[in-house]
């Protein structure tokens, strides 16, 4: 196995089950957060904790990323005791950075021009499939850079993607992500309206997985966010404020290519809605909480 020491910044929701299977798979990895004890919970697992991004780049070969948006990307790339902030100086070993943070293509243009200077690779490396994606190490990684540094770490990724497509140069994995977010939350707020509806015309919403199953409508989306929408109880599995970044982010493309996406702007209206209704750290079922909420005369 290649002895490369891997680093990692960001181990949340979806990192921390990634930072497992690099673990489990063999590999060094070293640590690093913004909250220390999100770090050190891995140290059982075998991480060890950095005390600061630069700390990570003077010890690893690559430094994975996922964090919350471009400007927390930007931060730990560039910002105060970054990866590449004392790049100039000595010690620094980090030659790719692989960032799996969903951000706009042309932040990720510009950060990987910036990298470059510095001799580094950035492959942006967007994934889809979710937590349970993550911790079943069945994630779908779409990646843009250069072929070589894409096909350089994807023996890393593989610990926890199923498949890792190269979709063209940087920004090019971006924006595929962008095409996924724009189905995925059109096709959320949709199964929130027909549990809505079947609620309202008197039917039991919770055995609409079971009723559409083999047709059309079925899907993992289906079979995931109908039982998030009629059952309580359930761990969230994102915040519908990532949903709105996403969704918004799709918005700045369609108007920077000239992409008509009427659908994508009416998600984008309804995510506004949940927030102003409070409703931004609900999970990703909460369409639901918007659209339930009670006609006139209802309690």
């Amino acid at each position: 196995m290649d002895e490369q020491v891997l680093g990692f910044c960001g181990p949340g929701l979806m990192g921390a089950p990634m930072i497992r299977h690099l673990l489990r798979a063999g590999h060094a990895v070293r640590v690093w957060n913004r909250t220390p004890a999100k770090a050190e919970a891995l140290v059982a697992e075998g991480a060890q904790v950095a005390a600061t991004p630069a700390e990570l780049a003077r010890a690893a070969d690559v430094v994975l990323l996922c964090v919350a948006d471009a400007a927390a990307v930007e931060s730990v790339v560039f910002g105060a005791a970054g990866l590449l902030t004392d790049a100039t100086g000595k010690g620094v070993r980090v030659r790719r950075i692989v960032d799996h943070s969903s951000i706009p293509p042309d932040a990720t243009r510009r950060l990987a021009e910036r990298a470059a200077a510095y001799g580094v690779g950035w492959i942006d490396a967007p994934v889809s499939g979710g937590v349970a994606g993550a911790q079943n190490g069945t994630l779908a990684v779409m990646a843009g850079g250069a072929m070589a540094d894409v096909d350089a770490v994807t023996p890393i990724l593989s610990a926890y993607a199923a498949r890792v497509t190269h979709m063209g140069a940087a920004g090019a994995g971006q924006t595929t992500k962008l095409c996924n977010q724009a189905i995925v939350t059109a096709t959320v707020a949709a199964i929130a309206e027909a549990v809505s509806l079947a609620r309202r015309s008197g039917i039991d919403a919770a055995k609409l997985p079971e009723a559409l199953a083999g047709g059309w409508a079925d899907s993992t989306l289906l079979r995931t966010f109908v039982p998030r929408m009629t059952q309580d109880g359930l761990e969230p599995i994102g915040a519908l404020k990532t949903f709105q970044k996403d969704v918004d982010t799709v918005a700045a493309a369609a108007a920077q290519t000239g992409t008509p996406m009427p659908v994508s702007g009416t998600v984008q209206q309804l995510l506004r809605l949940a927030a102003a209704m409070g409703l931004a750290q609900a999970d990703f079922s909460g369409f639901i909480d918007v659209l339930q909420t009670p006609r006139k005369g209802e309690a």
